[in-house]
């Protein structure tokens, strides 16, 4: 299954979903909405959409209904407390586009969702898993002249860990005191997704310079064990996600362009290749041509005319030669002529080697290009986000009337930026 077609990283996300937001998410994961935000979702291509799990009814439905049934317990838990995560699995999108596209990514989703129900704990905490296969990605087609599409799943689920509830002192049998009474499903993102102690080679916790365990945060953890399924599952051509990472829009120019590359150093060894033969072709040519001088001794031999006859008589020895001469003459021009033909068709596959080297050079420079603007357009949109959030946090600092706390300048800093 291994592809050397660059780099491809596995991503995996855990998003956390409050009651107040579950409904959105269902109607975006759904396609329940008849307008979208985003531009790039093509409603003509939804019905390529494919559940792993299709949901039974709404998703706050499910969950009521799970909670009635005893398989979940909200015991506890305040009114605020978030009830349901999101987990979104995926690779850039030039992965499945060179590994053939819609089929490749529907088996990658396939066993990707069974990790899915490894990392969730079991397949009855899953309200919804489904693959998008409508989003196109835009920068992508633009660059490559022709629709791409960003394949990935949402897998919507009860974060759950298992509780073990004890009998407390007020029971009225103290032998049972401190004893297990019940274990139940607690909902609980922070207890699901709490850091885990960082192992060392040997499987014992790893300890900083004060002596404290060193932990693996919820998102490291995640990345790992959708790594780990993924290259288990048989995709070993893929390297695990790395946070902030911005490969998405370059990897499948850059897969271009090592492509052409690739093709651009075939065709000039070939190139080379023709170029040697051609030359060892006009070689035999010129020999053969200079063997041709011999045929200059034919006018030494002198003829000798026979009275009384148009026959001429000549020396044994002069005729003999004559005869092996114009024997060696006829299989020399034969010779030539096909090895003429074959220095042609060589010339002829030159030029044509050069034209699709020239070609080559140039398509890999136009693709270098896009690279470029590609990386360009991409930080810039990084920077944008990053801009929106100073905005953000300078609006509460400026609400709450805390500039006092940071620099001494800064309130007039702001000011001055306000004012532009």
């Amino acid at each position: 299954m291994a592809r050397g077609d660059g780099i491809h990283r596995t991503n995996a996300r855990n998003m956390r979903l409050t009651a107040a937001k579950i409904s959105n998410a269902q109607q975006h994961n759904e396609r329940e909405k008849e307008s979208y935000v985003n531009q790039d979702i093509v409603p003509e291509r939804t019905h390529l959409n494919v559940h792993f799990k299709k949901p039974t009814a709404g998703y706050a439905e499910m969950f009521e209904q799970l909670k009635k049934d005893g398989i979940i317990s909200t015991r506890g838990l305040k009114e605020d407390a978030v009830l349901y995560g999101e987990l979104v699995f995926d690779v850039n999108t030039a992965y499945f586009h060179n590994h053939g596209g819609y089929d490749f990514a529907k088996q990658f989703y396939t066993d990707a969702y069974k990790s899915a129900i490894e990392i969730v704990g079991g397949e009855q905490y899953i309200l919804s898993a489904v693959m998008h296969a409508d989003e196109r990605n835009r920068a992508m087609s633009d660059a490559l002249g022709q629709d791409v599409y960003h394949y990935h799943l949402h897998v919507v689920y009860i974060p759950i860990v298992e509780k073990q509830i004890l009998w407390s002192k007020r029971c009225k049998d103290k032998s049972l005191v401190g004893t297990v009474k019940e274990t139940i499903q607690q909902v609980s993102m922070s207890k699901k997704w709490d850091s885990k102690p960082a192992l060392d080679e040997h499987g014992k916790p790893l300890l900083n310079a004060n002596g404290k365990t060193v932990l693996r945060k919820s998102y490291s953890v995640l990345q790992d064990d959708f790594f780990a399924a993924m290259r288990k599952a048989g995709y070993d051509d893929v390297e695990r996600g790395e946070r902030g990472s911005s490969e998405e829009h370059l990897t499948v120019t850059q897969f271009k362009v090592q492509q052409e590359q690739a093709r651009l150093a075939e065709f000039t060894e070939q190139n080379r290749q023709q170029e040697k033969q051609a030359a060892t072709l006009g070689s035999k040519i010129e020999k053969i041509q200079n063997q041709r001088v011999d045929v200059r001794s034919i006018e030494k031999i002198v003829a000798t005319s026979i009275p009384f006859s148009s026959k001429v008589a000549v020396e044994r020895e002069d005729f003999d030669r004559l005869s092996t001469l114009a024997k060696k003459y006829v299989t020399a021009e034969k010779k030539e002529s096909k090895l003429q033909k074959a220095l042609d068709a060589a010339n002829k596959l030159i030029a044509k080697l050069k034209a699709e080297i020239d070609s080559l050079k140039q398509e890999i420079s136009d693709y270098k290009s896009v690279h470029r603007k590609l990386r360009a357009a991409e930080l810039e949109r990084e920077n944008t986000e990053l801009r929106g959030k100073v905005r953000s946090y300078e609006d509460v600092i400026q609400r709450n009337n805390l500039w006092r706390f940071f620099h001494p300048h800064r309130e007039k800093a702001v000011t001055r930026d306000e004012a532009r």
